[in-house]
């Protein structure tokens, strides 16, 4: 079963060693062997750990071509969109971790995986490791979900839980974030409300099954806060956490991003670090708790890990 990477970051590199690494574990569950047959890159020449040099290319449309399923880790819409779109039409299955492309284009992306009768899988798209998309569209099934909310950006987390624990002004927080990596270079995407909007909505169309956009989301960063904020909420007991939630509205949902203040019995208040948390309340089931590693190459990589398993079982 032929299987193709596009992108060879932190995701990818992990995602293809653990291919290679696991290899007779994937071919008895499989009943067949997955074979990685190529990884895309912008440039070939550059070495990336553990793999080897003979399995990149810059001919990511060839790759596409001859591959059972297409893995996309490489980010941004174009050309992941393309590439996507044509591996669905060619009858190859898809697993992505591309939050922003599913959030904005997943919709129509499906309607093309359903008219090829293939599968489109993104669980690494939410909470790297953490397999919500999983409870939320198979465990709960049965069930009504009325609610989801929960911290599902580790790098405004960092951030805000600087300024709570260890009263760094917030300012400053920002700065140390962004020295050890946790926030990018551009850090808008995390400290807009950005990256949890899109993870937000989908959440929101895997828990409830409805049409929801971006445009849809009612979003406020984090950029505002000041450092009286968080004294005032220090002062009753509480802290401050970006929160994303979704719930049923009318005929649809409502999605929101925005920061809360919250008492410390909250279960989303004690989440620290980058750790990411998601409560999901269900008539039967109640209360769901779902906590662990939000981001990092060998967490998303278990997911993306999960789905090429889940995706491999659809090949006939």
């Amino acid at each position: 079963m032929r299987v193709a990477l596009l992108g060879c970051g932190t995701v990818g590199s992990a995602v293809a060693r653990r291919l290679q690494d696991r290899g007779e574990r994937y071919a008895d569950l499989l009943g067949r062997p997955l074979e990685l047959v190529g990884v895309a890159v912008r440039d070939s020449s550059a070495p990336r750990e553990g793999v080897d040099p003979a399995l990149l290319t810059t001919d990511a449309e060839s790759l596409v071509g001859r591959a059972d399923v297409v893995v996309e880790v490489m980010g941004g819409i174009e050309p992941a969109r393309s590439l996507i779109e044509q591996a669905l039409r060619g009858g190859a299955q898809v697993v992505t971790a591309n939050k922003q492309l599913v959030a904005q284009q997943g919709e129509e992306l499906h309607a093309v995986a359903d008219q090829h009768e293939v599968g489109l899988d993104y669980e690494a798209a939410v909470m790297a490791a953490v397999p919500v998309l999983a409870v939320l569209r198979d465990s709960l099934a049965g069930d009504e979900v009325t609610s989801v909310r929960g911290v599902v950006n580790g790098s405004t987390n960092y951030v805000l839980d600087l300024v709570a624990r260890e009263g760094v002004p917030f300012a400053e927080a920002v700065r140390q974030a962004g020295e050890l990596g946790y926030l990018e270079a551009d850090p808008t995407e995390d400290l807009e409300g950005l990256d949890a909007a899109a993870k937000a909505v989908i959440l929101a169309r895997t828990a409830f099954g409805v049409r929801v956009g971006l445009g849809e989301v009612d979003r406020i960063g984090i950029t505002g806060l000041t450092d009286d904020d968080f004294a005032h909420a220090a002062q009753r007991g509480s802290v401050i956490k970006l929160v994303a939630s979704a719930r049923p509205a009318g005929d649809g949902v409502s999605v929101s991003v925005r920061p809360e203040v919250l008492p410390a019995h909250d279960p989303l208040a004690a989440v620290q670090g980058g750790t990411n948390i998601v409560v999901i309340e269900a008539v039967s089931a109640g209360e769901l708790r779902l906590q662990g590693a939000g981001a990092g190459g060998d967490e998303t990589a278990s997911a993306v890990l999960g789905d090429i398993v889940r995706a491999a079982r659809r090949v006939r």
